[in-house]
């Protein structure tokens, strides 16, 4: 049975790593980022609720007059 010749495994891995930097470095050569930033301004939504336009007083039992 013959042996498995692995002495060019290391050279063939360096390259293999070499080449998919390079081609990861080009595709993110190619997306173009906005230079300045600006933060989005978000709408704040008011939903209406019955409690803001009407006076609630909260009664406990223990104020309550005796019956």
């Amino acid at each position: 049975m013959p042996q498995l010749d692995t002495s060019t495994w290391t050279i063939t891995i360096t390259a293999m790593i070499i080449s998919l930097f390079i081609l990861i470095q080009l595709k993110f050569y190619k997306y173009l980022y906005p230079l300045n930033p600006m933060p989005k301004t978000f709408k704040s939504f008011s939903f209406p609720s019955p409690w803001e336009t009407k006076w609630t007083k909260i009664y406990f039992p223990l104020l309550l007059p005796q019956q």
